[in-house]
């Protein structure tokens, strides 16, 4: 493949270290993230000849340059990936779809904690349960811990200090015996961490455990005849009963375990995720993922992991997938430093035993539905059609429903600094991140056939080469020069798309088998859409003229001064931001930006020309 010298230059000084590295187009923007043992052999090997993965053949062709983190792990590696995948959302990586932030549960890292529901995760010292996707689980969790224990929910900054100068009172919650009083000193710091602790438990997962502990307490209170205690803790056992029935046992070996699942779909995936604690079933969480149409299953799984267990989450010992990512090594001392547990996490596919076999196809099952309504959704996003475009349909006689309308129009002032811009429409709208700019290279003096002509080619051309979008419909700003000019560059191309011409003065359509011009009604929405595309195609242009010419007019203005040179000129518009500040700036502070003696040769230009 053609690559350029910087290109070349970059892959031959590889490092052979741990690191990651990042791809980029000729925009400079990040296209795809990746992380290597190996940064020479990893990198290298995205431009060996027998690549035959489409989606690292469509990536190479738009790497125009690679910038490298050397890190000092493999581990570190994975971890600053995740970290720019996350932010940076890069266009050849797997990522989140939904980047909405879903609740958890915290447990505050106050002397007296609360627990609460928040979508801020903090790295304050305090837990966090979740994520929870499905918010009805979550708030009955809460009730329940609300239900069970008297723990405050004000956010008085309680601390033992603070209640010994009887800084606070007592609120409602205490009158309704919903909180112990911590605020006045009416339960110990170390009564009330206990009953957080139990609280904690219910949310790990570990009810069997805590219910143990209750009955023992029941049965000392009741030998110390406090049988208004006992009856309370009785209580609570039957409710921590009730709620743990409701708990499916999916394994006899009361392990503690996660299962996750991934279906897939051209650019869609589903991942299911199952929460197994002592062998029962308490939670459900799922993620969304935006993928491309060749990823392979196993990068899906890898991606899956990382996104979910970044989030402050319990990590447990175990964890069944249908795929072993072929990077599990690296996840698996990735997992073990992040829980601090003593064990690498070990990682199994669901034919370990029978049991696993079972719950593995019910998260399966789980995984298939959310990927079905996904899609079903998505469906119904694409059935609903703006009126506007159908009527547009209808007006023009389109044989189909133009979705996507790219609009062409030429900006000069006598010929000097011509440019053109391109916008495009989809389902009625803008979509501005597509737009595109054009600085006419070929065609000298004011023609704005030769320029129509020239960007046409430039657009197209270039859109059949990288196998891009094409549009259902193309607008050129003007009457039937401009449209016959970009219809020549079109049939040369041999692309059969649906063009027309919108002259500004009598607002008249112009298509291309009509030699008359066509008029719509001036209520219509369709001229309406038409002109709105039209005055944003022109607008778009006039800015970035503006922006050429006046940036020129400065260079030049400044240029003119006896030893300022282009560089220069640019240097000084960068420190002080425009001619007028240059102009007013004192000599000393220019003096430190291009020397004394160019200071003084632009005091005098300015002094003279005044």
């Amino acid at each position: 493949m053609l690559m350029n010298d910087n290109l070349k230059f970059k892959l031959e000084n590889l490092p052979s270290s741990p690191g990651v590295y990042q791809f980029k187009d000729e925009n400079n923007k990040i296209i795809y993230v990746g992380k290597a043992k190996n940064l020479k052999t990893r990198v290298r090997s995205y431009f060996n000849a027998n690549v035959d993965s489409p989606k690292t053949l469509a990536l190479r062709k738009k790497i125009n340059d690679i910038e490298i983190i050397a890190t000092e792990s493999e581990i570190e590696a994975l971890i600053l990936e995740n970290n720019l995948i996350k932010e940076l959302q890069p266009k050849y990586n797997i990522n989140l779809k939904d980047d909405k932030s879903y609740p958890f549960i915290k447990v505050s890292s106050e002397d007296f904690p609360r627990i609460f529901s928040t979508r801020d995760v903090l790295n304050d010292g305090s837990k966090y349960f979740g994520p929870f996707v499905e918010v009805k689980n979550m708030k009955n969790s809460l009730r329940l811990v609300s239900s069970l224990f008297k723990l405050r929910s004000c956010s008085l900054p309680l601390t033992e200090e603070n209640i010994s100068k009887k800084k606070f009172k007592v609120c409602l919650d205490y009158h309704i015996k919903k909180c112990d009083g911590p605020c006045e000193g009416l339960i110990s710091r170390e009564d009330y961490n206990k009953q957080v602790t139990s609280a904690v438990k219910i949310l790990e997962g570990k009810v069997d455990e805590l219910v143990r502990d209750l009955e023992i307490e029941m049965k000392k209170a009741a030998e110390k005849l406090e049988f208004e205690k006992a009856a309370e803790i009785r209580d609570k056992i039957f409710k921590l009963k009730i709620y743990s029935e409701k708990q499916r046992i999916v394994s006899n070996d009361f392990s503690n375990r996660d299962i996750f699942a991934v279906a897939k779909e051209e650019k869609e995936a589903a991942c299911a995720i199952f929460i197994v604690r002592n062998g029962k079933l308490i939670g459900k969480r799922q993620l969304i993922l935006k993928i491309g149409k060749d990823d392979e299953i196993r990068d899906v799984y890898s991606s899956a992991l990382k996104f979910y267990y970044s989030n402050p989450v319990e990590i447990p010992p175990e964890i069944i997938l249908e795929y072993l990512p072929e990077d599990y090594n690296v996840l698996s001392e990735w997992l073990q430093n992040k829980g601090n547990l003593k064990s690498p996490i070990i990682f199994a596919t669901p034919d370990v035993t029978e049991e696993m076999q079972g719950v593995f196809k019910l998260c399966k099952n789980n995984a298939e539905l959310q990927l079905g309504e996904l899609l079903l959704q998505k469906m119904k996003k694409d059935e609903i059609v703006p009126k506007q475009l159908l009527s547009l349909k209808r007006d023009l006689r389109l044989s189909k429903l133009p979705k996507r309308i790219e609009c062409f129009d030429i900006s000069n002032l006598q010929g000097t600094d011509a440019v053109a811009s391109m916008v495009v429409f989809e389902n009625g709208k803008p979509k501005k991140s597509d737009y595109k700019k054009f600085i006419i290279k070929s065609v000298e003096g004011p023609n704005d056939f030769a320029s129509m002509q020239e960007v046409i080619f430039r657009r197209y051309n270039r859109a059949l080469i990288e196998n891009d979008r094409l549009p259902d419909l193309i607008m050129v700003d003007g009457g039937k020069g401009q449209l016959n000019a970009a219809l020549e560059i079109l049939n040369r191309l041999n692309i059969n798309i649906p063009i027309i011409g919108l002259a500004k003065r009598l607002e008249e359509i112009y298509f291309p088998e009509l030699e008359d011009p066509q008029t719509l009604p001036k209520t219509s929405s369709s001229l309406k859409l038409l002109q709105y595309i039209r005055d944003e195609a022109h607008r778009f242009a006039i800015n970035f003229h503006r922006t050429k010419r006046t940036k020129r007019i400065i260079k030049t203005e400044l240029i003119e001064i006896k030893g300022i040179g282009q560089k220069l000129a640019e240097k000084l518009l960068n420190e002080f931001g425009s001619v007028e500040d240059i102009k007013n700036a004192d000599i000393e502070k220019l003096s430190q930006v291009v020397g004394k003696k160019k200071a003084k040769a632009i005091k005098e230009y300015f002094k003279a020309s005044n």
